[in-house]
């Protein structure tokens, strides 16, 4: 009677060696799995999201400030018509391309030409059909006008190319003081 006595008081969980051994690497490797969980959620927040090449450029780019100072030299000469059309023009008047006039075609620039030369600055200056605004650029309004007297004179205009704002406040003020000097004589 003992032996039925000692089993009836004994009624644990774990009831054969297999199962004490079940539970005993079951309360080893349950607690590490759950630190290396703890460890990879925690060091989650570092890694980028997928897709994210850069995350620091990313945000750079998210929190940039809305305006930009550019900072140019106003010394620097001017460039001419023709280094103007070649940088910001040719890719789409040497070939034709979105209906822009072809660099030469005295037929596709006849029309345009007619309009003026103040017309056809403006419609570079601000944008016309395909063409985007060019004005506010790598190069200044003047040399814009340049590159437009150049391509115009192409297809057969007669336009000057304009000379450098600064060129061209002090030549009008010459011509305004010869003028009074030059009626004064008469």
């Amino acid at each position: 009677m003992s032996d039925t006595h000692h089993e009836e008081a004994h009624t644990g969980p774990i009831k054969n060696p297999k199962q004490l051994l079940v539970a005993v690497l079951a309360s080893f490797v349950i607690p590490i799995f759950a630190i290396i969980g703890l460890v990879l959620y925690v060091t989650s927040a570092d890694k980028p999201g997928a897709g994210a090449v850069d995350s620091q450029k990313a945000t750079a780019a998210r929190i940039q400030k809305v305006g930009v100072v550019e900072v140019r030299d106003a010394n620097r000469p001017l460039a001419n018509g023709e280094a103007v059309y070649k940088a910001q023009c040719a890719a789409c008047h040497a070939a034709g391309a979105a209906g822009a006039p072809k660099f030469g075609d005295a037929a596709a620039w006849s029309a345009r030409i007619k309009t003026g030369f103040e017309t056809l600055v403006q419609s570079a200056l601000k944008g016309k059909g395909a063409m985007a605004p060019q004005g506010g650029g790598d190069f200044s309004d003047t040399e814009i006008a340049r590159a437009v007297a150049f391509m115009a004179n192409a297809g057969g205009a007669k336009f000057d190319e304009p000379a450098a704002p600064a060129a061209a406040a002090s030549a009008a003020a010459d011509g305004a003081a010869a003028a009074p000097a030059s009626g004064a004589s008469q």
